[in-house]
């Protein structure tokens, strides 16, 4: 992929995972990656790494951290409700198009 894809997903909202192994699992997305289409959740899809001893890790070892999953396996969970949801777009008073709970009708980027 090239070209950059619209995520559904930004960095700092609560998913829950639909498939794979930690399928049920909520966590904070910290990372987002557009050109892949694959976003970061904290404590989810957790893996091994073995790092060679460096000036930053002097230690060295196995090292476990999240890695990056396709976004399609997400949904956002609305703030307001706290139910898994898709989005819409709505428009705010204020003009501007944001994202919105399709099942209790609240704006999830308030902060526009």
């Amino acid at each position: 992929m090239s070209e950059t894809t619209k995520l559904h997903v930004k960095k700092g909202d609560t998913v829950l995972i639909l498939s794979g192994k930690d399928k049920g699992k909520q966590g904070k997305i910290i990372e987002a990656q557009p050109k892949k289409g694959k976003i970061v959740v904290e404590g989810v899809n957790k893996v091994k790494r073995h790092a060679k001893p460096t000036t930053k890790t002097p230690q060295g070892g196995i090292i476990v951290k999240e890695a990056a999953m396709h976004s399609a396996k997400v949904m956002l969970v609305c703030p307001a409700c706290g139910k898994p949801t898709r989005i819409k777009k709505a428009e705010m008073a204020s003009g501007m198009n944001a994202r919105s709970c399709k099942k209790c009708g609240e704006f999830i980027d308030k902060d526009k």
